[in-house]
């Protein structure tokens, strides 16, 4: 689903602010330890937070990647920023995603080979429309604007942008009239995706017309001797098929980015960074330069835990804290890959009893994760007291968690569910931080994992949140309810895979409602549990839509519930879209 910038506008993105404020990483005001359009997959840092009303850490650059030729992609609200910084990584290329007003300063000191301005909801005639630091049009760095960052490029440098006579949302054709380096190798008319309620009337001194559609005259310039370019139209979405090709063009051709940011070179360099960070530290301070990390079973901290045990082999110990609330078999397979596959040192706690004492009787989400936070971090800290001195704690911090903590998104967002942050260690945490993946997506973070030989059952697996089965059950938690729902979930996951469509899925479960139905079984009244199914699919999380799973499957979760799970008698199935609904149902 697409939503044009210009409903946004009308709409509106961010929700009343919270009264009670915290700071982000990046010492900006924020809702400290919530996160809003975030995905659903908050693994060992749904624990790590700010629910405790903890300080953030402190942080360094120390994880940054070393040196690879950069885009910089400074966001002016488009709900594609995201999508072009991820893009510019499908090709080999690193990018990283900047606030819209980051200085000058900030910019050349990442010394990048080019900079992408967004899209966004605003108009660029508007008193206070965002705006960049005027020096990115000096000509030093070439800039290509993408729709509002088009339109900015003309309107800051002199020429006009009024609304539109004839608005474009959704698909229209450009016709190429002038190759100024974009469109090399297309075909003068190509398919596009638009969404702009303002047009560029008239250019500035310097730039010539390269492309125009019926309503836009000029759906392309550029300025040769500033290297500065735009275009009206979204290369990132999939809608506008060559849109990759346009980008390629500018980032390897233009700017001259060489295509190096692949999983091994990252590797490499991940790995060699750590190593000497460890072993930097231990020398300096005279200790073993030990360090430990939680594991959660999920790919993040997986991926993380391959990477620091490459770089310092023994001296990392995996902490894994066995909740009670996970999916059937999980344990297992963490014990199976971790200790015996990959030889780690690992420590598995089996805290079963101490959460769901904690839980009994509550029903409130909220509370729910806030309890399952604070005993977690007791629990942890407990084991890790054991291990003596401990200099290094790994997280698997993602670049979305990044971004999200200096975005003006979320520095208006309204409160909607607790979220994994990079904030919230508590603030006596004695550790240093390790995160390798601080600056991934997500699916780069799969194939780092690929790459670093982890069993695809690991690497490939579904999200799940951290908080774990707790927030599949609707109300309070107790171990009959958990077994009910871990049984009903295997058959829902087992059948998805039997039919072939696990990886085609973002996430598959399903949910204990509290809600009971008379049903018939055998020559007997019934009275049981209503389970729900939810599936989804989505590029990322950050929306989603339901999937339209073939009917034989549906009837085959149905029936094998309700046949083998004690206490089901009925089955729904969830065919609600994120937005409105959410992926988790708390």
């Amino acid at each position: 689903m697409v939503i044009d910038e210009e409903s946004q506008k009308a709409g509106g993105e961010a929700g009343p602010q919270s009264s009670e404020r915290g700071k982000t990483v990046h010492g900006e005001a924020a809702n400290a330890g919530h996160r809003v359009l975030a995905p659903d997959d908050a693994e060992v840092e749904a624990y790590l937070e700010t629910a405790l009303k903890a300080p953030p850490p402190d942080r360094t650059d120390d994880d940054r990647p070393t040196e690879p030729d950069t885009i910089v992609v400074l966001d002016f609200g488009s709900q594609f920023a995201q999508l072009i910084a991820r893009r510019i990584r499908e090709l080999n290329v690193y990018s990283e995603l900047l606030p819209h007003d980051t200085p000058w300063a900030e910019i050349e000191r990442r010394a990048p080979k080019g900079i992408i301005l967004s899209g966004g909801p605003n108009s660029v005639y508007d008193h206070d429309a965002p705006r960049p630091d005027p020096r990115i049009w000096g000509g030093q760095i070439p800039v290509l604007g993408i729709c509002y960052g088009a339109q900015l490029m003309a309107h800051e440098l002199g020429g006009d942008v009024l609304p539109a006579s004839k608005r474009e949302y959704g698909p229209a054709t450009v016709t190429v009239t002038d190759d100024d380096g974009l469109f090399t190798g297309l075909d003068p008319n190509q398919p596009v995706w638009m969404s702009h309620g303002d047009s560029i009337t008239s250019l500035p001194a310097g730039f010539r017309a390269t492309a125009e559609t019926d309503s836009s005259p000029f759906a392309g310039l550029v300025d040769p001797s500033r290297n500065l370019y735009g275009i009206q139209f979204h290369p990132e979405v999939v809608h506008t098929p060559r849109g990759r090709d346009v980008l390629r063009n500018f980032v390897v051709g233009i700017a001259g980015a060489s295509p190096t940011w692949t999983p091994a070179n990252f590797i490499e360099g991940t790995v060699a960074d750590i190593r000497a960070r460890v072993d930097a530290h231990a020398k300096a301070t005279g200790s073993d330069g030990l360090v430990i990390c939680a594991l959660s079973g999920g790919v993040d901290s997986a991926v993380a835990a391959a990477l620091v045990h490459r770089a310092v082999g023994d001296r990392l110990t995996c902490i894994y804290v066995d909740h009670g609330l996970m999916r059937k078999k999980e344990s297992e397979l963490l014990r199976e890959t971790f200790a015996e596959h990959l030889g780690m040192r690992l420590v598995m706690v089996d805290a079963r009893q101490r959460f769901l004492a904690r839980l009994a009787g509550v029903e409130d989400p909220e509370e729910k994760r806030r309890i399952i936070g604070d005993e977690f971090i007791r629990v942890f800290e407990e084991e890790a007291t054991k291990l003596g001195r401990i200099d290094f704690l790994t997280q698997g911090t993602l670049y979305p968690d990044v971004i999200e903590s200096a975005t003006s998104e979320t520095k208006a967002a309204q409160k909607i569910k607790t979220h994994h942050n990079v904030g919230g260690l508590p603030a006596d945490l004695r550790f240093k931080l390790i995160e390798p993946l601080r600056y991934l997506f997500k699916d780069e973070v799969r194939t780092v994992g690929l790459e670093l030989g982890l069993p695809e059952a690991i690497v490939l697996r579904q999200p799940f949140p951290g908080p774990g089965l707790a927030i599949r059950i609707i109300g309070e938690v107790t171990a009959e309810r958990l077994d009910t729902l871990r049984e009903a979930d295997w058959i829902v996951i087992d059948e998805i895979k039997g039919a072939g469509l696990y990886r085609s899925l973002w996430q598959s479960f399903a949910i204990l409602t509290p809600v009971r139905s008379v049903g018939v079984m055998g020559d007997g009244r019934t009275y049981a549990n209503v389970v729900a199914v939810r599936a989804v699919t989505s590029e990322d999380g950050m929306t989603a839509d339901w999937a339209k799973l073939p009917y034989d499957v549906l009837g085959k979760i149905s029936s094998r519930i309700v046949n083998e799970v004690s206490g089901v008698n009925r089955v729904v199935y969830d065919i609600s879209s994120k937005p409105p609904a959410t992926i988790e149902w708390e």
